[in-house]
């Protein structure tokens, strides 16, 4: 980007998580650097390289998730089990923050604005406040107080949760929230920064609550509720383009031999027996009659790369936005970006579930008449999961999926959300503008 007087104060990004969570983040900072504005992504030194690739400054933030969950692959099978994720997290967010009040003075140091999102946004809270900086939380799931949604992560469907219940619920989960962070934001981070500490019930009561929130995620997926203040809106996804990708050869081969196959994968999911759960899979494929290609990712899934046979293609991974519009279908576990992956594709999907928020995306999709019903992965068979790839391929499912990326494509969420934060005053409102070519070129509309 070109230097000039005018060039604002850096924008950094606080991204705690998986590539599900980082890559939208990383799209946002690329909208924020085209729109002028210099931007700084804090997040595990694992992500360094696609940072950088994209043309943002990058800074280390303590918190690999990638080498936790390959090291414990049990974290996986206790995914459903909040009291176990609870002190999970909790031992390993203390461990990391040892690290993080450094780390994020670095990060910060001459910014002129804090984005916290997910698990860090109380670190970038706490840096704003020692600072004087201004701060926003960005958001990739809703976790605004509503009578009309209820929290996400604790329950899975909309229907019958409204109202005091669904008020109950939100106040439970932020209380469950500050029990994991407690120890490492009022242990560590504020202390530190010489910082008051939190409450017993943590900060959502407070000013927290009044923060700025934008929200990375489709209203034509879920609709903003009516009671959220003008303070929490819905931007729209963000994506990630990475178009420089191709197939191998090997993969194009497979891909011209018959109809789309359709997409397997769980991303950046582990599981601890994946070579069980691969022969599940693997006889779903067969018995469905359908032709497939299986992504490893972090080890959710077992198989050497390359053909397994004439039905079935293995891979490591490939970028979404590039792979999801040769596919008929994506069988998923549901996360956030994978989710707003193959809706963008506009393919259906099937989602098994590991933990979190993907039981409610599941509930979600099949909602909006693009999905079967999600599946329990600890009880899945392979008759079931046959049966979910053969419900993929009816009329009725593609027509309604090809639609909803349609509508997901026309919306702009990246420049939505920069209008956002500057409606707010959190960003200058006339920015120089960035004079190179875009940082990444974008892939054509699947």
């Amino acid at each position: 980007m070109a230097e000039t007087s005018s060039t604002p104060k850096p924008i950094v990004i606080f991204a705690i998580g998986t590539q599900g969570d980082i890559r939208p983040c990383v799209a946002l900072g690329q909208g924020l650097q085209r729109a002028g504005y210099p931007v700084r992504m804090a997040t595990s030194s694992n992500f360094a390289e696609l940072v950088r690739e994209s043309g943002l400054e990058f800074f280390p933030l303590t918190a690999d998730f990638q080498a936790m969950l390959e090291s414990d692959r049990s974290i996986g099978d206790k995914g459903m089990n909040i009291r176990a994720m609870i002190r999970i997290f909790r031992e390993r967010y203390s461990s990391w923050a040892v690290n993080w009040v450094q780390e994020g003075l670095a990060a910060s140091e001459g910014a002129g604005l804090l984005i916290g999102v997910s698990n860090s946004i109380m670190l970038a809270k706490a840096l704003s406040e020692a600072r004087g900086i201004p701060f926003a939380i960005a958001r990739l799931t809703p976790c605004t107080v509503s009578k009309f949604l209820p929290p996400i992560m604790l329950i899975s469907s909309q229907k019958k949760q409204i109202g005091a219940v669904s008020l109950a619920a939100h106040y439970l989960l932020f209380k469950l929230l500050w029990d994991v962070m407690r120890p490492a934001i009022n242990g560590l981070v504020r202390p530190q920064l010489k910082l008051p500490l939190y409450p017993w019930y943590g900060p959502y009561f407070g000013d927290l609550h009044r923060s700025k929130v934008i929200n990375g995620y489709s209203r034509h997926v879920l609709p903003r509720p009516s009671d959220w203040t003008e303070d929490s809106q819905v931007s729209g996804y963000w994506f990630l383009d990475q178009g420089e990708w191709q197939p191998s050869d090997e993969l194009r081969e497979f891909l011209a031999a018959g109809p789309k196959p359709i997409y397997i994968g769980f991303g950046s999911m582990v599981s601890s027996n994946a070579e069980a759960f691969t022969k599940t899979i693997l006889d779903a494929v067969k018995l469905s009659g359908q032709r497939a290609v299986l992504a490893t990712g972090w080890g959710g899934l077992d198989g050497k790369e390359g053909p397994h046979d004439e039905q079935i293609f293995f891979l490591h991974h490939a970028p979404h936005d590039r792979l999801f519009p040769l596919m008929s279908a994506a069988v998923h576990h549901g996360g956030a970006g994978t989710t707003a992956a193959a809706v963008r594709a506009g393919i259906p999907s099937v989602i098994v579930p590991f933990f979190g928020d993907q039981p409610f995306w599941a509930a979600r999709l099949n909602s909006l008449g693009v999905a079967p019903p999600g599946l329990k992965r600890k009880l899945m068979t392979s008759e079931e999961l046959a049966a979910a790839l053969t419900a993929t391929q009816q009329p009725a499912m593609i027509e309604k999926a090809a639609a909803l990326g349609r509508a997901v494509r026309a919306e702009d969420g990246i420049e939505t959300a920069i209008e956002y934060l500057r409606s707010w005053n959190l960003l200058p409102p006339a920015a120089q503008k960035a004079t190179n070519e875009p940082l990444m070129a974008t892939a054509g509309d699947a």
